[in-house]
């Protein structure tokens, strides 16, 4: 899934959880949001290193 449609599945989620009283629920919609978080450091990181790379090579 897209980080964007990670995000919003876990505030649904966390959502669904804080309405229906189901903390289990509402723990793992806050995950869902956090690993989405956490992809997009992720992919950043990558992002960062390969235009590293990139100039590198072009020096």
């Amino acid at each position: 899934m897209s980080r964007t449609l990670d995000k919003v599945t876990g505030r649904a989620k966390e959502a669904a959880g804080v309405l229906l009283d189901d903390r289990e629920l509402a723990r793992e919609g806050r995950i869902d949001q956090h690993a989405a978080e956490l992809k997009g450091a992720i992919e950043r990181v990558v992002d960062a290193v390969r235009s590293r790379i990139q100039r590198e090579r072009h020096e």
